[in-house]
C-alpha cells in the first residue's frame, strides 16, 4: 500500500540545514547573475552588429530577440521540469546549454549561427526560478527571505554589472571575447553548483505536460515576436496584427487544454488566485519600469554634447554610471529581509514601487549631468531591488511546495514580458521623437522624459495592483517544506493549515510534494483521519 508522507518542519533538522546553507546562497546567486549577463552582454556593440555580422540592421536585431524569446519559453518549462525531476539537475542543464551557446557564438561571424547560439544562451534564464526553488527546499527559515531576495534580484544585478564590463571588453578586445567570458562564467557556475549545492529530495507528482509546453512555447513566440519587432514591421502591419491574433487564439486553446489535463505545465487555477494573479500583473509593471532606465541612461550618457543635452561620455563611462543600478539591487536584499520580517512582502513590494516612482519622477529634472544619472541609478536600483525581492515570497506564500519551480518560472516570465513591452513601447517613443543632428537621427530629450513618464505610470499601476494583495504577516509557525498526497485508496488527509512566515511562507494548503528517495517521515504522528 502506498504511504502518506507527512509535513516536515524546518525545526526538525536545524543543524543539518544550517550546515548545508552556507555555500548555497552565494553559489546560486552567482549562477543567477551569470545567466542574467546574457541579456545585456551585447548592448555595448549592438549598433555595430550589422557590420560585424555583415547583415542588414533589421536582421541583426534577431541576435537580441532570439535570447529574449528563448528565455521566455524556457523559464516556465525548466521550472516545471525542476519540480518533477530535480531542480539542481535542471539548473546544471540550463547552465550547460548556456555554455554551449556561448562557445557557438564565440566561434562564428555568421548571422544564423549567431542567432542559434544566442537562443541557447537565453535558454539559461530558467536558472533563476530553479535557484529560488532550491533555496526554499534547503535553507533554514531565518535565511530564506534575504536569500530569495538576492536570487530574485540577480536578474537585474547581472544585467547592470555586465554593461561596464562588456563595454570595456568590446572597446579593447575582439568582440568574440564577450562570449568566451560568458562561457567561462557558466563553467564556473556549473562547477560550484555541482560541488556545493545539494539536490533537494522533494519531487512533484505527475508527468511532464509536453503538449502544454509546446502550446505555451508557440503562444509566447507568437506574442513576443510582434511585440519586439513591431517597430521594424509597423504596428498596424499584417505580420504584426496577424501574429498577435494568432497568439491570442493559441494561448486561449492552450489554457483550455491546461484546465482539462490532470498534470498541467501551469496550474491555471492556482494562477487565477488573487495573490498569484495580482503578483504576476505587478511583476509585468516592475519589468516595464526596470527596462526603461536601461534604455534611456546609456543613450543619454553617450550622445555628443553638440546636441545640447547629450553628456558626451564614452561607452565604458556610460556603463559605469549605470552599474550602480545592479549594485544597489544586490545590497538591498538584507534591507528587504528586515522590512519584510516586520511588515510582510506586500508592504515591501509597495515600498519598492513607491521608491521607483520617486526615482523616475526626480529623474525628469535630473538628466543634465553624469553624476545625476548615477543618483537616478542608485534610487531606482533600491526600488527595483525591493520590488523584485518581494515577488518570490508572495508567489511561494500562495502555492503548493510542489509548484514552486513552475510558479516562480511563470513569475519570471511575467517580468520578461514587462521588459519586452518596455523595449517595444519606449523604442517606439524614442524613434518617433528623434531629432536630426548633422546627418544622423538621435533620441531627443523629450523622448527620454516621455519614457520616464511611461515607466512612472507603469509602476503606479503596479502599486495599485499590489494594494489589493492579501497581507502576509510574520508568524511564529514553522515553514512548510514538504508533504505528499501519496495516499492509498480512501479519503485524503485533511489539509494542514500552516500560517505564513516572513518573506517565504507557503500557503495554508495540502501539499503534494514527494521525496524522491521515497522515505516516509516518521517524525510526527499521523494526521487525524489520515492513512499512515
Amino acid at each position: 500500500m502506498r504511504r502518506t508522507q507527512r509535513i516536515r518542519h524546518a525545526e526538525e533538522l536545524p543543524e543539518l540545514r544550517e550546515a548545508r546553507s552556507g555555500p548555497i546562497v552565494p553559489v546560486l546567486a552567482f549562477a543567477g547573475i551569470t545567466v542574467a549577463v546574457m541579456q545585456t552582454l551585447l548592448v555595448p556593440v549592438i549598433k555595430d552588429l550589422p557590420v560585424l555580422l555583415d547583415t542588414a540592421p533589421a536582421d541583426a536585431t534577431w541576435v537580441m530577440t532570439a535570447t529574449l524569446l528563448a528565455g521566455a519559453v524556457s523559464t516556465p518549462i525548466m521550472g516545471r521540469l525542476g519540480d518533477l525531476h530535480g531542480k539542481r539537475r535542471m539548473l546544471l542543464a540550463s547552465l550547460a546549454v548556456m555554455v554551449i551557446g556561448s562557445l557557438i557564438c564565440a566561434s562564428t561571424d555568421d548571422l544564423i549561427v549567431m542567432i542559434t547560439g544566442r537562443a541557447l544562451q537565453g535558454f539559461a534564464m530558467g536558472a533563476i526560478p530553479l535557484g529560488i526553488g532550491i533555496m526554499r527546499d534547503e535553507l533554514p527559515r531565518e535565511k530564506l527571505g534575504s536569500a530569495m531576495a538576492l536570487m530574485s534580484s540577480s536578474i537585474g544585478v547581472g544585467g547592470g554589472l555586465a554593461l561596464p564590463v562588456a563595454a570595456l571588453v568590446a572597446q579593447h578586445a575582439d568582440w568574440h571575447a564577450l562570449f568566451l567570458g560568458s562561457a567561462g562564467l557558466g563553467l564556473l557556475a556549473m562547477a560550484l553548483t555541482y560541488t556545493l549545492v545539494p539536490e533537494p529530495p522533494l519531487r512533484a507528482p505527475g508527468s511532464f505536460d509536453l503538449i502544454g509546453a509546446l502550446g505555451l512555447s508557440l503562444g509566447l513566440v507568437l506574442l513576443l515576436l510582434p511585440v519586439t519587432k513591431g517597430s521594424d514591421w509597423g504596428w498596424t502591419s499584417a505580420p504584426t496584427l496577424g501574429l498577435l491574433a494568432a497568439s491570442v487564439v493559441t494561448l486561449v486553446l492552450w489554457g483550455l487544454f491546461e484546465l482539462r489535463t490532470p498534470a498541467p505545465l501551469v496550474d491555471l487555477r492556482t494562477t487565477a488566485r488573487r495573490e498569484v494573479l495580482l503578483t504576476n500583473l505587478a511583476s509585468i509593471m516592475v519589468g516595464v519600469a526596470f527596462y526603461a532606465v536601461s534604455l534611456v541612461l546609456p543613450q543619454l550618457l553617450q550622445l555628443p554634447t553638440s546636441t545640447g543635452y547629450g553628456l558626451g561620455q564614452s561607452m565604458v563611462v556610460a556603463g559605469l554610471c549605470v552599474a550602480p543600478l545592479g549594485v544597489t539591487m544586490m545590497f538591498v536584499a538584507p534591507l528587504y529581509a528586515r522590512v519584510s520580517a516586520r511588515r510582510g512582502p506586500k508592504a515591501t513590494l509597495m515600498l519598492g514601487m513607491l521608491v521607483i516612482a520617486i526615482g523616475y519622477g526626480a529623474g525628469l529634472g535630473l538628466l543634465s549631468a553624469a553624476w545625476q544619472t548615477v543618483l537616478i541609478a542608485v534610487v531606482l536600483g533600491a526600488g527595483i531591488g525591493l520590488a523584485y525581492s518581494s515577488l518570490p515570497a508572495l508567489i511561494i506564500g500562495a502555492v503548493d511546495p510542489s509548484e514552486t519551480g513552475a510558479a516562480n518560472g511563470l513569475n519570471t516570465l511575467m517580468r520578461s514580458i514587462g521588459t519586452s513591452v518596455s523595449s517595444a513601447v519606449i523604442g517606439m517613443v524614442l524613434a518617433n521623437t528623434s531629432v536630426t543632428t548633422g546627418s544622423v537621427e538621435v533620441p531627443s530629450m523629450e523622448g527620454f522624459r516621455i519614457s520616464f513618464l511611461i515607466a512612472t505610470g507603469a509602476v503606479l499601476i503596479g502599486l495599485v495592483l499590489a494594494a489589493f494583495l492579501p497581507s502576509q504577516r510574520p508568524s511564529a509557525h514553522p515553514v512548510l517544506l514538504a508533504s505528499s498526497a501519496d495516499a492509498g485508496p480512501g479519503p485524503a488527509p485533511s489539509p494542514a493549515p500552516v500560517a505564513p512566515v516572513a518573506a517565504a511562507a507557503p500557503a495554508a494548503t495540502a501539499a503534494r510534494t514527494v521525496r524522491h528517495d521515497g522515505a516516509p517521515s516518521s517524525a510526527e504522528p499521523p494526521p487525524p483521519g489520515g492513512t499512515p
